[in-house]
């Protein structure tokens, strides 16, 4: 049994920054197996669906140590991600979608916590959601629910069977826009406190620029962000945040203690474009420095 297993599909990522424009892989998949291959990780298994052609990003990631199970798809997803001069604003298309996780591919998959990095709206039913928590605890990014295609355009939408699949979530990771979307609320300690009503543990909700607030067991954990040198690609920060949180939870972090370690993390993250490249100590570093 693993530790941590992360389950999402690796896309083709056109990235559109005002500096430049770069072609590479990209969604949580990718994102949170390279951070956490740069962190001491005994037990951790990434499962993804992608076409063929993509398997080289497999490739990539197991040469860096890290066990990865393949699902077979007819395509991968692309995304085209463009940012503004603010990286919190991000618009999007999608080119192509992969085929969704079922429960019978996802059968012998056996995991202390899963985490499921949706992408798109039919990644994971609420029936794979069901079928991981029976086996260990279930930790959710809401983002992909909250997308409609429609065309090649990304809608921001709510997530229909949010309730009934809440209620077997542990861990559910939402930004302010998609707290706001799921909720209805702009105010997001109300948002936390909704959401939890729903069923969630530990909600964790990201602010950008702002930090994050985390709340659990009738508590707020305000989490600070710590200034980078240089904000380069904002893309898979979120996925940083999870992979980070994840691993100090899954070591008896308290939820103070792995937010502030994920939130530097994304600090290093957010300096460089591409997936997390730091250590363990580095990130200690940013955080006794601050």
């Amino acid at each position: 049994m693993y530790d941590i297993c992360c389950i999402g599909h690796i896309t083709l990522d056109k990235i559109v920054t005002p500096k430049k424009t770069i072609h590479m892989p990209g969604g949580t998949a990718f994102y949170f197996a390279h951070a956490y291959g740069h962190l001491p990780h005994p037990s951790f298994l990434l499962v993804t669906a992608l076409a063929e052609s993509e398997m080289k990003a497999v490739e990539d990631i197991r040469a860096e140590g890290i066990e990865v199970k393949t699902l077979p798809s007819r395509h991968s997803v692309y995304f085209e991600n463009t940012y503004g001069q603010n990286q919190n604003n991000r618009t999007q298309r999608v080119l192509a979608k992969a085929d969704p996780f079922t429960p019978e591919g996802l059968a012998d998959v056996e995991a202390k916590v899963y985490h499921l990095g949706s992408l798109l709206a039919d990644d994971f039913s609420v029936d794979v959601i069901k079928h991981l928590a029976q086996k260990g605890q279930v930790s959710v990014d809401a983002q992909g629910y909250l997308r409609e295609v429609r065309g090649e355009q990304v809608f921001a939408v709510d997530w229909p069977k949010k309730k009934e699949a809440l209620g077997f979530v542990d861990i559910l990771k939402a930004n302010e826009h998609e707290a706001e979307v799921l909720t209805g609320l702009s105010d997001m300690r109300q948002a936390a406190i909704q959401l939890a009503d729903w069923g969630v543990k530990e909600v964790i909700l990201t602010l950008g620029s702002e930090g994050s607030l985390i709340y659990a067991d009738g508590q707020f954990y305000e989490i600070p962000a710590y200034v980078p040198t240089e904000v380069v690609d904002a893309t898979g920060c979120g996925d940083t945040y999870m992979a980070g949180y994840l691993y100090q939870r899954n070591k008896g972090a308290s939820i103070p203690e792995a937010g502030r370690f994920a939130a530097a993390m994304c600090t290093l993250k957010l300096q460089a474009s591409g997936p997390f490249q730091g250590t363990e100590e580095e990130v200690i570093e940013i955080i006794n420095s601050n």
